[in-house]
């Protein structure tokens, strides 16, 4: 998880400081000696960490801190606010066009995962805003970067407009005339990266922006280059004039420093993140969510919005009435295990939820295996045995057994689970639900084993 190495020592020196009770000047600066070593540890820039410490100690041994109730307290608060402007303060949303479709040029070293990026981020206009958007393949010297484009567009069900390995800036402008045409009202320029910041990238990268007039110019970086992202961030900036960044691999970069360091050394905000490798894990930055979810304060906000984007209200109606009757069926299961898999895994939730229950998912994922032989059991079944497993006798578990490939006894082990499901079903009144996705995810997650 993103932070994590920051997050644990951040928390241990705030855990040292509430056991004093009382502070003086000298129990501060101590503090912040410690969380100055956390952000290098971090890989965060070192005219940064110097900063922001600097900062944050001056306004914690003011006398309204030091002589408050909960000097402690204060002191994290102070923290949360300094790591929240660090970042950018507030989410930086992009500019869309007035008139036309809204083109957002898309630009990065090879590596980054631009390509696939500009896909999700596509998909993510789509999904969460309506958006009609197109993707153009303006990569033209890449080796089968045109053929990604269409596959993971194709995956996501949007349209890809291509001219072979034509001239990218005339590839671009026929872009946005297709989508004019077509009725697109977003294009997303995927443009050719180098592996190294060049001059002829940057002129050919420069002619496409004066050609295109582009809404917004988003540069992709590699969360897990540390504070190559930076200077990437700033060499682009420099010579192309950049609107934003979008960090990827967020995910597997348990340090972050690119995240704390690019706002403060680019002037650039960070709009999107990239959290894992399926098309849908991108997600907009919030600084102020970040900083909550590094210093153990956990994100309920986005977690609420991935449980909103999940959830089915027709279904939820459905199931509650079923649950008032007590007559939760397998199909019912089924469905609901659905919902659970779309919120993303349970390792990726953890860094969403407060202190102690953060810790307690920490490491934990659905077993996909497991739930993929839960679903080959469940519809390896006829509807009448999905809405009465009762009926399942011998004959009928191998039959069912035998049409997904499996053995008896893991359909013996799911209706066991499924027993086991039924049983909390009835302890649920009317409107209380809560427990659900313990109960129906018994037995399908497990906790990696630290190593």
């Amino acid at each position: 998880m993103a932070f994590e190495g920051l997050s644990e020592k951040l928390n241990e020196t705030f855990k040292r400081l509430r056991g004093k009770g009382r502070l003086t000047e000298n129990d501060v600066r101590e503090a912040m000696r410690e969380v100055r070593l956390a952000l290098l540890e971090a890989d965060v820039g070192y005219k940064v960490v110097k900063d922001f410490v600097s900062t944050v100690t001056e306004r914690s041994v003011g006398a309204d801190v030091l002589d408050s109730l909960t000097p402690a307290q204060q002191v994290v608060k102070i923290v949360n606010e300094e790591l929240t402007n660090l970042m950018g303060g507030a989410n930086a949303k992009l500019s869309m066009a007035n008139n036309g479709p809204t083109v957002v040029m898309m630009v990065g070293l090879q590596g980054a995962g631009k390509t696939t990026t500009t896909a999700k981020l596509a998909g993510l206009m789509r999904r969460q805003y309506s958006k009609r958007p197109l993707l153009a393949a303006c990569d033209v010297y890449r080796p089968a970067a045109i053929e990604q484009l269409k596959v993971v567009g194709g995956q996501l069900e949007l349209p890809v407009f291509e001219q072979g390995q034509g001239n990218p800036v005339e590839i671009a402008e026929n872009a946005i005339r297709h989508a004019r045409d077509h009725g697109s009202d977003m294009v997303f320029l995927d443009t050719a990266g180098r592996l190294h910041v060049d001059e002829g990238l940057m002129d050919e990268l420069k002619r496409m922006k004066a050609a295109v007039r582009p809404n917004e110019i988003l540069l992709v970086v590699d969360a897990m280059t540390g504070q190559d992202a930076v200077n990437a961030a700033s060499a682009f900036d420099e010579a192309l004039g950049i609107d934003g960044v979008i960090l990827t691999k967020l995910d597997g970069d348990a340090r972050g420093g690119a995240a704390l360091s690019i706002r403060a050394s680019t002037g650039k905000p960070i709009k999107f993140v990239g959290t894992g490798e399926k098309l849908d894990m991108i997600e907009p930055f919030h600084p102020d969510r970040m900083a909550s979810r590094i210093l153990g304060m956990g994100d309920m906000l986005s977690f609420i919005e991935k449980a909103q984007a999940t959830y089915d209200e027709k279904q939820a109606a459905k199931l509650e009435e079923k649950l008032k009757k007590n007559c939760f069926t397998l199909q019912d299961y089924y469905e609901q295990l659905q919902q659970i898999r779309g919120m993303g895994d349970l390792s990726q939730l953890a860094g969403m939820m407060p202190g102690g229950i953060g810790k307690q998912l920490q490491g934990a994922t659905l077993d996909e295996k497991v739930m993929a032989h839960t679903e080959a059991i469940i519809l390896s079944m006829t509807p009448q045995e999905r809405e009465t497993p009762q009926i399942l006798g011998a004959s009928r578990k191998r039959r069912i057994a035998a049409g997904c490939g499996l053995e008896v006894m893991d359909v013996n082990r799911l209706l066991k689970q499924f027993d086991m499901m039924q049983q909390l079903t009835r302890q649920f009144s009317k409107g209380r639900m809560s427990g659900m996705g313990r109960g129906m995810t018994h037995g399908l997650g497990r906790k990696k084993r630290s190593k």
